[in-house]
């Protein structure tokens, strides 16, 4: 059963730093992504990877967040830099295995989730 696992939240003053970690039980992806839930608002795609390596990123966090996966194509991470109280939300993981794309952010195409993880920016 695939499970991905986040770690790395926590609060940070606005320009700080945050590193976001999801494992994904050893299990080989064709994208990973970030989305990002903020209350009262929809669940948005931040930024996505492919098994190849290409990325994407929202508007809003390009130049401040790096998405990255390690070699097994089975983690991934997000290093987010010069963070704004915009940026205060739940992190969600999630991964699929759909051929034929290359770093999609659509919320209704992954298949698998992680349970999140609360990064809080104050001003």
């Amino acid at each position: 059963q695939v499970q991905l696992v986040e770690s790395g939240g926590g609060s940070v003053q606005a320009g700080g730093s945050l590193r976001l970690s999801c494992g994904g039980s050893g299990y080989t992806f064709m994208n990973m992504a970030w989305f990002r839930q903020a209350p009262g608002k929809e669940r948005e795609g931040v930024a996505a990877i492919s098994r190849i390596g290409t990325t994407r990123y929202t508007d809003s966090v390009k130049g401040r967040f790096t998405i990255s996966q390690d070699n097994a194509k089975s983690s991934v991470f997000l290093q987010m830099n010069s963070l704004k109280p915009d940026d205060t939300a739940m992190y969600y993981c999630a991964a699929d295995r759909r051929a034929g794309l290359s770093a999609p952010l659509d919320v209704s195409g992954f298949q698998y989730w992680g349970q999140g993880t609360q990064v809080t920016v104050s001003s």
